[in-house]
């Protein structure tokens, strides 16, 4: 299977709390960047995981409107998920992801959070020493056994990628 790790697009400096910060309009940019590219390689999410902080959810939103699924599918593919803000653990993420990938024929999870979290999750799928610093909107793409339960980082996109 496939899983996407998404950091947020570029978000506002300052807000009533950290979970209030909005998308400027170059981090709006960002995530349309994204959303075309995703859409260039018809990569179609058949389940997507969104932290409830407002910067991912918009980033989402504008993710969404580039992809070929109608709007009640979207609907039902997509899970707000508490456990995936800045300060969530990429371990239990991961076990909570093993744990559904048993149960279901996920092909393809889209995963939008934050740093630290998106850089320590592909450290915790791949096994490796090193967590990746994301730029904003970037996605990790990962190669992911469920039988070994073990993940190949294929590469991180950013939108200074894509020009």
């Amino acid at each position: 299977m496939q899983i996407l790790i998404m950091r947020h697009g570029q978000a506002e400096a300052t807000a009533n709390s950290d979970a209030e910060r909005a998308l400027t309009e170059y981090g709006i940019n960002e995530a349309a960047i994204m959303g075309k590219w995703l859409a260039s390689r018809s990569i179609t999410p058949s389940k997507i995981w969104v932290s409830p902080y407002l910067r991912a959810q918009q980033t989402y939103q504008t993710l969404a409107e580039y992809l070929p699924l109608s709007t009640q599918a979207l609907t039902e593919l997509v899970v707000t998920q508490s456990m995936i803000t800045p300060s969530g653990s990429a371990s239990q993420v991961r076990d909570l992801i093993d744990g559904e990938l048993m149960s279901t024929s996920t092909e393809t999870l889209l995963i939008v959070s934050h740093m630290p979290l998106v850089s320590y999750l592909v450290s915790e799928f791949t096994q490796q020493q090193f967590a990746p610093i994301f730029q904003t909107a970037g996605i990790a793409e990962i190669e992911y056994d469920v039988n070994t339960m073990l993940g190949e980082l294929n590469g991180v996109v950013a939108p200074s990628d894509l020009g």
